[in-house]
């Protein structure tokens, strides 16, 4: 029988590490992370929307050799879920995305940097080295700037963009942040790939050495970006050769429109519930996108995966991968590197025995069979 011998062991189930997380940091970083939009009904949905669909496992099944990898855009990963691009980790731990990306290269499982990094494109590029990694962009308002960003991803060897659309106005309302008094960006938290752009630099008078109010001031004008519309998709298709994703999908003819533009690959998500209460939740919205979709182009899904089964759930439903969020970074907040390394074992040994315990060998042979709503009587 093996003992865990650590005196100080890491936490195991999600609830535990947001326990250990809640422990380790100031309230206003912990709600940063914990809170969503409004009454957070978002956050509640997304994760009640897995109790609305049960697994129906097959029994005596050679179950000997399970294969959990996937493949996307040519790539193969070792596990169906992908880091989700989070920013500001510099609030959360000292070693920030760093801590993030070195977890990540150790098991290598893709991380996806935030454009509002506190670690730039190139250092988390440098910390990775081969490693695969992702680039999510929030377009600014400055199309120069925009431009320079996704070039220094590519650049630096980044194998995908990530265009996130559902925060072009801004942050949502979310009253734990406006309790606490917590803009980071004020502070200039979340800026490094600003401040580290040539392009934004020459837009200043004085360096941001000499002057970070006025560093500060120009990525406040620029970083949002209310007017872009599907118009303008066409511009950042032809700007990279690298597969281009969008994130924020929710409606199936916004899947459409995203695919007829050239997209190839769609994220389907709410934000984790951060930017408009009373959202569909991303599992009731994934199935219709999937039906718009009709194999064409890759599926992801993003918003309340806790544990393995969700992950099943949801590839069972259709998504290729999943991207996990919250739960590696209170990993990171908990032991940081260590702790984000831990998550990402504990969710791949939970994958794979549920995986087992359903009768299925395979991530690439689950399909909607492997599930029934839970409102329905079972008719085997």
């Amino acid at each position: 029988m093996l003992y865990n011998r650590d005196p100080f062991p890491l936490p195991v189930t999600y609830d535990e590490w947001v326990k250990r997380a809640r422990v380790n940091l100031p309230i206003a970083s912990f709600d940063y992370v914990a809170g969503g939009a409004g009454l957070e009904e978002t956050m509640r949905s997304n994760r009640k929307a897995f109790l609305d669909w049960h697994i129906r496992p097959r029994m005596l099944r050679d179950i000997t050799n399970r294969d959990l990898s996937v493949s996307l855009f040519g790539h193969t990963y070792p596990a169906p879920f992908l880091l989700a691009p989070l920013g500001i980790q510099g609030v959360i731990h000292p070693d920030a995305e760093l801590g993030t990306a070195r977890a990540a290269s150790k098991m290598r499982i893709p991380f996806t940097l935030s454009t509002v990094s506190s670690r730039s494109i190139e250092q988390v590029a440098e910390t990775m080295g081969s490693s695969p990694r992702w680039f999510q962009l929030f377009w600014p308002n400055d199309l120069d700037i925009m431009k320079s960003l996704v070039h220094r991803a590519e650049n630096a060897g980044y194998s995908a963009i990530v265009l996130t659309v559902d925060t072009r106005a801004g942050f949502g309302w979310r009253p734990r942040s406006i309790r606490n008094n917590f803009y980071p960006f004020l502070q200039g938290e979340g800026m490094a790939n600003f401040l580290s752009d040539p392009v934004f630099r020459v837009k200043l008078k004085q360096p941001p050495e000499q002057n970070m109010y006025a560093a500060i001031s120009l990525f406040l004008q620029i970083i949002w970006n209310p007017g872009l519309t599907w118009e303008q998709i066409p511009i950042l298709r032809n700007l990279t050769k690298l597969p281009v994703l969008i994130k924020g999908i929710l409606h199936p003819e916004d899947a459409r429109l995203a695919m007829g533009l050239g997209m190839d690959g769609i994220v389907v998500s709410n934000h984790g519930g951060r930017q408009l209460d009373g959202e569909i939740a991303t599992l009731d919205a994934l199935p219709k996108i999937i039906d718009a979709v009709e194999g064409r182009i890759p599926v992801l899904f993003d918003g309340g995966i806790r544990e393995g089964v969700d992950v099943l759930k949801t590839i069972a439903l259709g998504a290729t991968a999943v991207l996990l969020g919250r739960p590696y970074i209170y990993g990171l907040a908990v032991a940081g590197e260590r702790g984000v390394t831990q998550v990402i074992r504990n969710m791949m040994g939970d994958i794979d025995i549920s995986l087992a315990n359903a009768g299925e060998k395979s991530i690439a042979e689950i399909n909607r069979s492997l599930l029934v709503p839970a409102d329905v009587e079972c008719e085997y």
